[in-house]
């Protein structure tokens, strides 16, 4: 599967992909703090599990940083 993901195309083996499972692969380390997006709309975390993605779909992972 490609997947656009913060403007990088990115491979992946699976042909089927949570948001969950792309996380556990991009970012293992750091999922707190974090904001995703499928095609411009924001997934709540609650749905990460349970919410597919496509191969035409753009990812934007967002990371809270500390600072003023």
């Amino acid at each position: 599967m490609e997947l656009k993901i913060n403007n990088q195309i990115k491979q992946f083996q699976a042909d089927v992909l949570s948001i969950q499972a792309l996380l556990d692969i991009e970012i293992p380390q750091k999922q707190n703090g974090i904001a995703v997006a499928i095609n411009n709309t924001v997934i709540p975390k609650s749905k990460w599990n349970s919410h597919f993605l496509h191969k035409t779909d753009t990812v934007i992972i967002i990371s809270a940083t500390q600072g003023g």
